[in-house]
């Protein structure tokens, strides 16, 4: 029987005993689902999804971005709920005996993917950033610099046609990469991991069960913050009126910004965010608002002006910001100069224990059936490297003029 079960390490064979069990792999479960090409996996449907979806992600983005600043992985909610939105639309067909083409889990990372990219660039296009900082209105808030050559007014063409010059650069230099990347180096993407691992786990029996008691938590949850944020609504009487303006903690700590807003966002962001960014952040909330603004507050009329109002840079909102960010820079460079001698080692001992080509065949032999199979799906319907370096090339030229178009000062 165990002859019969373990072919070419399709299953893991764990004796215990007298007893041998057959242990199925991830990919040993969908050997008899075909995978389909990638115009196959391109469907109208999965196109519907990704927009209905990227409109809801990009409008949560935006509000988090023009708040709070801190945006949590949305991976794993894109994976969810692309699976739930297709799954009901399959269903919907299939009682109606309409339905022509299975829901695959290529289909929904397709369906992910759209939705994390189109937030993505939700997020770092600067539209809560320099984009909107160019306007009149808010340039009109800064005390010198205005001129007509800082200012500009948003409209849908010159940010549509800004967005599609630089956003889409850098997909091709990951086809040049990829290979190298994934393949040789072996290296990991947390995030993207963690989403395939879900995904594949919705496209099993047990793992569509335990999907259905997800989304219908996940829409208890959703109904109850709705319904919450409309009586909220109810009790604002203004910029600071309302639930969103109370007192947690006495008028005085109110004063200092110290107060619960009630805001089912920011409880599903710090929900989502690992305990240790939400301590970070606590900590950083009481040493500033707490500690450091009120004890600079003591030295106005000697470290600023006095007569200074409270939102410029060079009063007590300087230091807000200029000490914040010189944190963020010295941590971020110290990350940075440890993960690339981290890198460079790694890379340096992984090219000194891959050498010979009787160690890469050794390597090749062990490779699992899921290693195998996931290594083909890879190299599958892949894009020719001529094309990745021409688009990469053609696009950065096109950047490399429109830009200045869009931008006329830089000329």
């Amino acid at each position: 029987m165990c002859n019969n079960i373990m072919e070419e390490g399709d299953v893991v064979v764990q004796p215990q005993g007298d007893e041998v069990q057959a242990i199925t792999t991830t990919e040993y479960e969908f050997r008899s689902t075909e995978v389909p090409s990638w115009k196959d996996q391109l469907t109208i449907r999965s196109m519907v999804a990704s927009l209905a979806l990227s409109v809801l992600f990009n409008f949560i983005v935006c509000k988090l971005n023009l708040t709070t600043g801190v945006i949590p992985s949305l991976n794993v909610a894109a994976g969810l709920l692309a699976f739930t939105m297709i799954k009901s639309w399959t269903a919907l067909l299939t009682k109606a005996g309409v339905l022509h083409r299975p829901f695959t889990r290529q289909e929904n990372t397709v369906v992910q993917t759209c939705v994390v990219a189109s937030s993505g660039i939700a997020f770092s296009s600067g539209t809560a950033s320099y984009m909107l900082g160019m306007i009149p209105r808010i340039a009109d808030q800064a005390e010198i610099g205005n001129t007509p050559n800082n200012m500009k007014s948003l409209s849908i063409g010159w940010m549509t046609a800004f967005l599609f010059a630089v956003s889409f650069v850098g997909l091709f230099s990951i086809v040049l990469f990829r290979k190298l990347m994934v393949l040789k180096f072996k290296l990991t993407y947390p995030s993207g991991t963690a989403t395939a691992y879900l995904i594949n786990s919705f496209h099993t029996p047990k793992g569509a069960v335990l999907a259905k008691k997800q989304v219908s938590t996940l829409f208890k949850s959703s109904s109850f913050s709705f319904l919450f944020a409309g009586f909220q609504w109810f009790f604002a009487g203004g910029d600071d009126c309302g639930f969103s303006s109370f007192p947690t903690f006495g008028l005085k700590a109110y004063a200092k910004r110290f107060y619960f807003d009630f805001s089912s966002t920011y409880v599903g962001v710090g929900m989502l965010c690992p305990y240790m960014v939400n301590v970070s952040l606590l900590i950083g909330a009481v040493i500033s608002w707490g500690i450091l603004w009120p004890w600079i507050e003591t030295k106005k009329g000697v470290w600023y002006a006095a007569d200074l109002p409270a939102s410029s840079l060079h009063g007590i909102q300087g230091y807000r910001v200029f000490l914040a960010i010189s944190m963020m820079l010295g941590d971020g460079l110290f990350h940075f100069v440890y993960m690339t001698i981290t890198t460079v080692l790694s890379l340096l001992l992984r090219n000194y224990k891959n050498q010979g080509a009787g160690e890469l065949e050794e390597e090749k032999d062990k490779e699992d059936y899921d290693e195998r199979k996931r290594k083909e799906y890879f190299l599958k319907d892949s894009i020719p490297k001529w094309v990745g370096l021409s688009g990469y090339v053609g696009l950065a030229v096109i950047s490399v003029i429109v830009v200045p178009l869009i931008f006329r000062p830089l000329k």
